[in-house]
Parts: C-alpha cells; sequence; structure tokens
C-alpha cells in the first residue's frame, strides 16, 4: 500500500510538472500575440553579445502556434520517459541540453533568430537512446526501442539547408542529450527511484 501511494505521489508529481511546462509555453505564446512577436527577439541570435540571453529565453518561445503544436505533443511524451527515473533525472537533462543546445547553436547557427523548444526535444530523444547505450539495463534499451519506433523520424531535423529550420539547434540539442545520458549514467544497482526499483 505504501508502494503505490508512492508511485501515485510521484505520478502526481510528473503530471503536475509537465502541465506547468504546457501551460508556461501557451501562456507565452498568447502572451506574444498582442506584442506582434516582440518576445520573439529574445531568441538566440548566433554570434552576438545580446543574442547569449536566448540560450535561456529560446526554448519557451515559438514563432506561431502551428509551431507551438508541433513541439508540444513529443515535449509532453519525451519528457514524461525521462521523468520516470526521477523528476531530478529529468531537470538535470533539461538544464544540460537546454544549455549545451543553445550555446552550440550561438557558435554555429545561421544569422537569424532561432527560437523554440525542438532543441530540447532533440535532448530528450538522445537522452532516451544514448541512455540505453550507456546503462545497458532492459528498461533503457526498451525505451531506446520505443523512442527510436514513435520519433526515430525527426532524426532527419539535423540536416543542414531545410529553410526555416534551425537544424543547428536540433543537432546541438541531440549532441547535449547524448552528452547528459553520459554524465547521468549511473550504478544501476542502486536504484534512483521508485520507478528503477520496479524497472518500469
Amino acid at each position: 500500500m505504501e508502494t503505490q501511494r508512492s508511485l501515485f505521489s510521484e505520478f502526481k508529481l510528473q503530471i503536475k510538472t509537465l502541465t506547468m511546462v504546457v501551460g508556461l509555453l501557451w501562456a507565452i505564446e498568447i502572451i506574444d500575440i498582442p506584442l506582434g512577436g516582440w518576445l520573439d527577439t529574445f531568441g538566440i541570435l548566433p554570434r552576438t553579445a545580446i543574442g547569449l540571453r536566448g540560450i535561456l529565453f529560446s526554448p519557451f518561445l515559438h514563432g506561431n502556434f502551428m509551431h507551438l503544436i508541433s513541439n508540444t505533443v513529443p515535449l509532453i511524451v519525451l519528457s514524461w520517459f525521462i521523468m520516470l527515473s526521477g523528476i531530478g533525472d529529468w531537470l538535470m537533462v533539461t538544464l544540460i541540453a537546454g544549455f549545451l543546445g543553445g550555446l552550440g547553436t550561438w557558435l554555429i547557427g545561421s544569422p537569424a533568430i532561432h527560437i523554440g523548444a525542438s532543441g530540447v526535444i532533440f535532448g530528450y530523444f538522445g537522452f532516451l537512446i544514448a541512455r540505453g547505450y550507456f546503462e545497458r539495463s532492459f528498461a533503457s534499451i526498451a525505451f531506446a526501442v520505443l523512442v527510436t519506433f514513435l520519433y526515430g523520424g525527426i532524426i532527419t531535423g539535423v540536416a543542414p539547408g531545410q529553410a526555416g529550420i534551425s537544424w543547428e539547434g536540433h543537432l546541438c540539442g541531440l549532441i547535449g542529450g547524448i552528452i547528459a545520458a553520459r554524465l547521468l549514467t549511473k550504478d544501476r544497482s542502486k536504484p534512483r527511484s521508485i520507478a528503477d526499483k520496479y524497472d518500469l
């Protein structure tokens, strides 16, 4: 009974966290409508001092609602997959992939404003795939296979030359996620969360 309560409490925390994150993204986009997209100027502008602020702000900004809608579902799904190993892991992956992906975009990106949560989404994708390689547990490999099946097609988003798409952000986010997987790989004999104890 205690285990069931703990699992339920953890699940509620996951739902609450995802609801807050997605709600924030949508609220920002709604606010940006009467502003005529002014908030988008806070995105990453490569190799400029002012563009550095975009490393923090760009994942929260989207060009329009179609852009935001296309990011919302994979953001929820991949976030939840990571949260099954613990909210702490999800937070660390988000910070690492977001920072490294943003910094990489600032360094190599085309001279335009780069915005959107897709870099972080690619980071989640890279993390879940790479974790299967680094941890070699049944659960991590199973999730890597599932993620590849569901979202493997997004890998084409790292190919250069796609108009209106920040392939640099996708590529750097992916690399950031892989680095996060390497940094967060731990001894599987020491469970990190309830999900680990039951190999979920």
